[in-house]
């Protein structure tokens, strides 16, 4: 919105006796200034009205659901939840503000509300439900499912993005894999709709201690703000033997807005969290980046720059299957983690909440240096 403003005033002003007083309008041409913007604003919305949101979700009963006394952590029961909504609020609005609107951008902003608001109606049901109960996970395979077809089809039915899906990227690899005909289309439906489907659900189960999902998500998408930013420019990407994705740059201001917001939340979310995200926001923040793996080319920079996502759903991928396995195998389920996700295994080896945080914070910063290198080392 500020720079189609600032272009239609250009435009007034153009060949007119002011034009010289409007000249400095033409900063908001540049996607530095705006990213700029983009987080200033959604971490200034985030601290003015984040107490207001919170006392109302206190007012409508949105409370924590799910006892942790076993961990220890009694006092969070109570805690406001589905404070995502503040995330992805405040996010739309300083991307409607800075933004540019291009077809990526709005793929990717309506696909954060849709998952917005799926798992806004799970937290609902939670907090409603006298078992405390939310929807079924088949129905979230489902929507997710669908949002990951619909997003084959954009890139399949437009020839000017369809290379996003026939041609596949690999992280560390020049060249990007190109199989033949058909094969390339289904492995790479398969690729988009895992992408969304993976990191939508791992930071689903990351959120579960103060500051973890939040900060580790500031991490990634300070990953992703740098790697959509080179990916939408011609020299960079070109140095850099990237694939140049005209209108890329668009995201990195979506990028920017999700740090601010991040930042934002964080503020309340830290030990002792006021408030939790929920599914209202994990869901929303992790399908996020599955979506601009894709659309940047890089659909496996995902695995790395959110390493502690992945180990988080894979100890609790690996904690169900290897009880069922060896209940099949002996009679009775063993445990490969004293509990999962990963977090609650390191709290049960005695590890206080802030250091698992703040170790996890450092592991994911390590994860997110690993995925930057991945732009020069190929």
């Amino acid at each position: 919105m500020i720079y189609w403003l600032s272009q239609h005033i250009l435009d007034l002003a153009r060949d007119q006796d002011w034009e010289g007083s409007v000249s400095w309008l033409r900063i908001f041409s540049y996607v530095t200034v705006r990213v700029a913007g983009a987080a200033l604003t959604s971490f200034l919305l985030s601290l003015f009205f984040g107490n207001k949101i919170i006392n109302w979700l206190r007012e409508i009963a949105a409370e924590h659901y799910v006892s942790l006394a076993s961990m220890g952590s009694k006092a969070k029961v109570g805690t406001p939840t589905m404070g995502g909504i503040m995330i992805v609020g405040f996010l739309d609005i300083s991307v409607i503000l800075w933004g540019v609107w291009n077809e990526l951008l709005i793929l990717t902003s309506l696909s954060m509300i849709v998952l917005a608001g799926l798992g806004f109606y799970d937290d609902y049901r939670k907090i409603t439900s006298a078992q405390g109960e939310g929807i079924g996970e088949w129905l979230k395979i489902i929507v997710q499912f669908l949002l990951g077809a619909i997003l084959v089809s954009y890139l399949y039915f437009d020839d000017d993005v369809s290379f996003l899906l026939k041609e596949i990227m690999l992280p560390f690899n020049k060249n990007p894999i190109m199989p033949v005909g058909v094969v390339s289309t289904i492995i790479g439906a398969a690729i988009v709709i895992l992408a969304v489907f993976g990191s939508s659900n791992a930071v689903n189960l990351t959120d579960g201690l103060d500051g973890l999902a939040i900060g580790c998500t500031l991490i990634c998408a300070t990953v992703f703000l740098v790697i959509t930013y080179v990916t939408g420019r011609v020299d960079f990407s070109e140095y850099l033997n990237l694939t140049y994705v005209a209108g890329a740059c668009e995201l990195t201001v979506f990028c920017s807005a999700l740090c601010g917001a991040c930042l934002g939340f964080l503020w309340f979310n830290c030990h002792p969290a006021q408030v939790f995200m929920g599914d209202t926001g994990s869901l929303a923040i992790g399908g996020t980046f599955g979506i601009m793996a894709v659309l940047v080319h890089q659909p496996f920079i995902i695995v790395i720059a959110g390493g502690v996502f992945v180990l988080e759903i894979l100890s609790s991928a690996m904690q169900r299957y290897y009880f069922k396995v060896t209940r099949v195998l002996t009679g009775q389920g063993k445990r490969l983690f004293r509990m999962a996700p990963f977090h609650h295994h390191l709290q049960k080896l005695g590890w206080k909440e802030t250091q698992v945080v703040t170790r996890l914070y450092i592991i994911a910063v390590i994860f997110a240096l690993l995925a930057l290198a991945t732009l020069k080392i190929r």
